[in-house]
């Protein structure tokens, strides 16, 4: 396209300020929906990597892989609506730089970052189905994934959901189990590195116990004893201590749970332990980050849109898109060990990378001001 004042008059005309803003629509729309589907691909075939050498060796039938493959669309859509974001802003900016486009509607009188604004609303559009999808649709399909997996490839049922770190102190007595599983909430439950300690003087320990919640005991057989002379002495028989607590069903993974009954577990676990703890760390940032996540399109609007007003030809696009989808992708995937580890609180690092990347478009923006 030639670059003289004639062809600006003529862009100029043709966009006009009324047609702008489904100007720039047309030429994002196309690039988002490729994105989106480019992204799919990309992370299908990272799925097919990782599963399809279980479903050969175990001869799994064509439709049941397909079953399986769609039981994970939900959570691979999500990053991709999300992505997706940058960069069509930034290869659609870039067509329109490189064809001196921007630079025609500039001389019209329009300002540059009001050619963000048509992107406003579209950018709400994707973060409120982000945020539908994040909290009801992913969590439910994550977790017929995991059931249709374990039973297609090793028919059995998928592991149940247990407690790990569980702690009770009753008067003098102090029981500890590393795990304690119960499948259906019923009155019995098995426990793994089972430890009692009563009164001081008498320390139990055992790889194995069983605990009855109708009879309000832990019943440990085998194991060691250590008594007040401190000599370890093996378990002869089996031991039975009551134990007065009640059996609760473990709660879901996080990623297996709707939004609602994962504030239910978060404000149980603020009721249980008003002290933070690494599963209320887990849990608080996977709410935050649902809330979260659906305002990121929003920043890369104004991040991605105001670096492509500043970019001069596809070429810088293209790079811009490699750097800033990148450094988006290591700044999100470190958050989630930084909240569990206590490093950061989970509001936080939930918000982090939205808080990082609005500086960054406030700062480009700026510098078009």
């Amino acid at each position: 396209m030639s670059q003289g004042p004639a062809s600006h008059r003529a862009v100029s005309g043709r966009v006009g300020t009324r047609k702008l803003p489904l100007y720039v629509l047309k030429e994002v729309a196309p690039w988002y929906l490729g994105g989106v589907l480019l992204f799919l691909i990309l992370q299908m075939t990272d799925v097919l990597s990782s599963t399809v050498g279980n479903f050969l060796a175990y001869r799994v039938e064509l439709g049941q892989a397909l079953g399986l493959f769609a039981s994970q669309m939900p959570a691979l859509l999500n990053k991709c609506l999300v992505l997706s974001v940058p960069f069509a802003v930034l290869l659609a900016f870039g067509r329109l730089a490189k064809d001196s486009e921007f630079k025609a509607a500039m001389a019209a009188g329009v300002r540059p970052l009001s050619l963000l604004l048509p992107l406003v609303l579209p950018a709400l559009l994707v973060g409120g189905l982000a945020y539908y999808n994040a909290g009801w649709l992913t969590p439910d399909s994550q977790a017929r994934w995991l059931t249709s997996y374990y039973k297609v490839v090793f028919n059995q049922a998928a592991p149940p959901p247990s407690v790990n770190g569980y702690v009770y102190a009753q008067n003098d007595t102090f029981f500890s189990a590393g795990r304690v599983q119960n499948d259906t909430g019923a009155a019995r439950a098995q426990l793994t590195g089972v430890l009692v300690v009563v009164q001081g003087d008498a320390v139990y320990s055992s790889p194995y116990g069983v605990w009855d919640a109708s009879a309000h005991t832990w019943t440990i057989r085998g194991g060691t004893s250590v008594m007040a002379d401190g000599v370890p002495r093996p378990i002869v028989g089996t031991l039975v201590l009551p134990q007065r607590d009640v059996i609760r069903r473990p709660d879901t993974p996080p990623n297996q749970t709707a939004t609602p009954a994962l504030r239910a577990q978060l404000a149980a676990l603020n009721r249980l332990t008003p002290l933070p703890g690494e599963n209320k760390r887990v849990v608080a940032f996977e709410l935050s980050r649902r809330v979260a996540d659906p305002f990121t399109p929003l920043a890369f609007v104004l991040a991605a849109g105001a670096l492509g007003l500043l970019v001069s030809n596809r070429a810088w696009a293209a790079a811009s898109v490699i750097l800033f989808i990148f450094g988006f992708y290591v700044l999100w995937s470190t958050m989630p060990s930084l909240a569990q580890a206590g490093a950061l609180s989970p509001g936080l690092a939930a918000w982090l990378p939205n808080v990082v990347f609005l500086l960054l478009g406030g700062g480009l923006a700026w510098r078009l001001r």
